[in-house]
């Protein structure tokens, strides 16, 4: 088995791909140790010194590392990790987690946005989606109030420092001109 690597704009996150689906539907985001116990493949990830993130895409892993760890030190353990799960052929998830809901907390916009909204998320998930999982990472829509869209980043979007520049100068142009009464977008 071959994993090829990718850096990503993120320079604590890399982007690994096994080749093969790695986890079909919504992705998952995990922040610590406790969070990926419902996954085998997280779970080993999070027993590498030094990883603080594990994201799980379509048919990628995004790694995220602590600020005082060196990738030439983790990388190859982490590699290690994603190719013994794949071997081992253990599922992703662990049974009844692959049927959970992904926690998305409550959105948030009035009863007569519900049009703006659906335009707003149609274009998250046709134009702004995939572009951003090539880069290792997700955002999903989180509310719509008085012209503003409220965003969450995950993966590699989490913490990067052109998420900002990602956010205003992509994202915010993007639903400006396609969604009248859009005026700006926040991360949350």
């Amino acid at each position: 088995m071959f994993i090829q690597t990718e850096v990503t704009p993120n320079p604590a996150t890399l982007k690994f791909l096994p080749g093969r689906e790695v986890l079909p539907g919504e992705p998952r985001d995990f922040r610590d140790a406790d969070m990926a116990r419902i996954s085998p493949l997280a779970s080993a990830l999070f027993s590498v010194d030094g990883v603080s993130g594990v994201f799980l895409g379509s048919d990628f892993v995004s790694v995220t590392k602590g600020e005082a760890i060196d990738w030439a030190h983790i990388k190859p353990a982490i590699l290690g990790a994603v190719m013994e799960h794949f071997m081992s052929g253990k599922p992703i998830l662990a049974e009844g987690a692959a049927s959970e809901p992904v926690d998305t907390g409550d959105e948030f916009f009035e009863d007569d946005d519900a049009e703006t909204v659906e335009v707003i998320k149609e274009l998250l998930a046709t134009r702004v989606r995939p572009a951003v999982a090539m880069d290792g990472g997700d955002i999903t829509f989180k509310g719509y109030k008085e012209g503003t869209v409220f965003l969450h980043m995950q993966g590699a979007c989490s913490g990067c420092p052109s998420s900002t520049a990602t956010l205003k100068s992509g994202i915010e142009n993007l639903l400006r001109h396609f969604v009248p009464g859009v005026e700006q977008v926040q991360q949350i």
